[in-house]
């Protein structure tokens, strides 16, 4: 999105400023934090934003893969339900946003905090369905949650702005620095959390 001011951003050796902007963004596609929708039209035409001649079957299959395709199918008008008149869930628009990605089967996904802002239930659904939309192609993974990122096969801890180590997960918490100590603190904050659940539960 933005001109670097040193180095290069190379994609199968290619370096991304000697391609047009188009032809990068059509190999694409992004789900972000908060997605955002054209609340003035259908659920389809939402979902096929990026991909305008996709056929129903196309979207029917990423919405099944995203796990939004029941969901949709409960509406009155079904994937011809306007935006506005949907009234759903924080997670339920972010599994039409994945949808909307599956559907332009760009090579290049980003997935920009996709979870963060949701609870657990919902961020475990909206995994299972990000599983579905990694396959095939290349995934760049933005994210506070650790357990969003544990199955990269490569991870990168970012500080100050650098990279301060990288690896995959088990060879990070094998080096006991930075991303073992955030893990660490992760496991220990869903330990508390499974704690409050269960003492709830007494009462």
């Amino acid at each position: 999105m933005y001109d670097i001011a040193k180095g290069s951003i190379e994609i199968d050796g290619q370096d991304i400023q000697k391609v047009t902007k188009a032809s990068l963004r059509e190999n694409i596609a992004i789900v972000p934090q908060t997605p955002v929708f054209l609340e003035d039209r259908s659920i389809f035409h939402n979902i096929t934003y990026g991909r305008p001649n996709a056929s129903m079957t196309d979207t029917i299959k990423a919405c099944r893969a995203a796990q939004i395709h029941k969901r949709i199918l409960m509406l009155r008008g079904g994937y011809d339900t306007l935006m506005t008149d949907a009234r759903l869930s924080q997670g339920e628009l972010q599994r039409i946003a994945i949808a909307r990605a599956l559907v332009k089967d760009s090579h290049i996904l980003l997935l920009d905090e996709a979870t963060s802002a949701l609870d657990a239930n919902t961020e475990y659904e909206i995994q299972k369905a990000l599983v579905s939309a990694r396959k095939g192609r290349t995934t760049l993974i933005i994210a506070h949650r650790l357990s969003t990122v544990k199955n990269a096969d490569t991870i990168c801890v970012l500080g100050d702005g650098r990279i301060i180590e990288q690896g995959a997960h088990n060879e990070l918490i094998l080096k006991d620095s930075e991303y073992a100590r955030l893990w660490s603190k992760h496991i220990g904050s869903k330990k508390t959390r499974r704690l409050s659940r269960a003492r709830r539960s007494q009462f």
